[in-house]
């Protein structure tokens, strides 16, 4: 089974502050690394280094970031389809860390924003039933309905992480096998907190409901009832990328087991996200694949 990440790719700048700046104010910070991130980039890069035959599809830009961009992925396990969209700017991150470890993004959306539903059903000619497609919040409305219809017809499962959120999400829910939220998205979403917002979303057609809660673990929901997985232990430094290592990793356990998403999936991520918070950095900070080995004890 394969696995489609349909998402954005953007170049990761990272500056550590010693407190986020208040409005108005000129703040000392230091440039703590430069390198591969976006959303739908991380989860694939996680895919693929447990093991999981990956494709990164993802648009950028006509400038001299693109060039950087596919060099980078091409260091990764990942089957890379980098679209190049005329006219646009390659996106970016900014990425502003606190001592504590804690993070605020701004990522621009430009190339991202022109991937088009007619190359999301291109991207996905090659798949087949059973094959997972990966989508986040960043895409347009049409383009990610296209695709989630796509691999419906093609009897895929869909997973989706609704980040950063849209006003038009709540229509996708009947097309999605599984989502991952953290409680701000779920409350947001649903006007519900833990186990009631995971209801809400069974209710309107998703089978398996992930919410992230931070230190406290996650929590996974369905019909069967919720289950509590707790955090692993970790000297939290950056917490940049860790939801993404999360998802991805729990979904290449339950993937590579030939399972649904279970409680086992969610403590594998659990421990996979412990080592990318402990370490600075995106791409740098995901475990291994040597690790991801150790992890996943396949």
């Amino acid at each position: 089974m394969r696995a489609f990440v349909l998402g954005n790719i953007a170049l990761d700048e990272t500056y550590s502050l010693a407190a986020l700046p208040q409005p108005g104010a000129s703040i000392f910070g230091a440039q703590a690394s430069r390198d591969l991130g976006g959303k739908g980039c991380n989860q694939a890069i996680v895919l693929a280094r447990t093991g999981v035959a990956t494709t990164l599809v993802a648009a950028i830009g006509t400038d001299d970031r693109a060039a950087s961009l596919a060099n980078a992925i091409a260091e990764e396990p990942v089957t890379p389809e980098l679209i190049s969209t005329p006219g646009t700017v390659s996106d970016l991150s900014i990425i502003l860390t606190t001592p504590d470890g804690e993070n605020s993004i701004i990522t621009t959306r430009d190339a991202a924003s022109h991937f088009t539903a007619k190359a999301a059903v291109h991207s996905l000619q090659a798949a087949t039933a059973g094959d997972l497609l990966v989508l986040q919040g960043n895409l347009p409305e049409e383009t990610t309905v296209t695709a989630l219809k796509t691999a419906r017809t093609k009897g895929m499962v869909t997973a989706f992480n609704p980040s950063p959120l849209q006003p038009w999400f709540p229509s996708l829910w009947p097309l999605i096998d599984i989502a991952f939220l953290n409680q701000g998205e779920a409350e947001q979403l649903t006007a519900r907190t833990g186990a009631d917002a995971g209801s809400v979303l069974l209710s309107a057609g998703v089978s398996h409901v992930i919410l992230t809660l931070g230190g406290a673990g996650a929590l996974l929901v369905t019909a069967e009832g919720a289950t509590s997985v707790p955090a692993a232990s970790a000297a939290v430094i950056d917490t940049t990328g860790a939801g993404d290592c999360f998802m991805a990793t729990a979904l290449a356990s339950a993937l590579l087991r030939m399972v649904p998403v279970d409680q086992t999936a969610l403590e594998h991520a659990a421990k996979a996200s412990a080592i990318t918070v402990s370490r600075r950095g995106t791409r740098q900070a995901f475990p291994s694949a040597s690790e991801f080995a150790a992890i996943l004890r396949l």
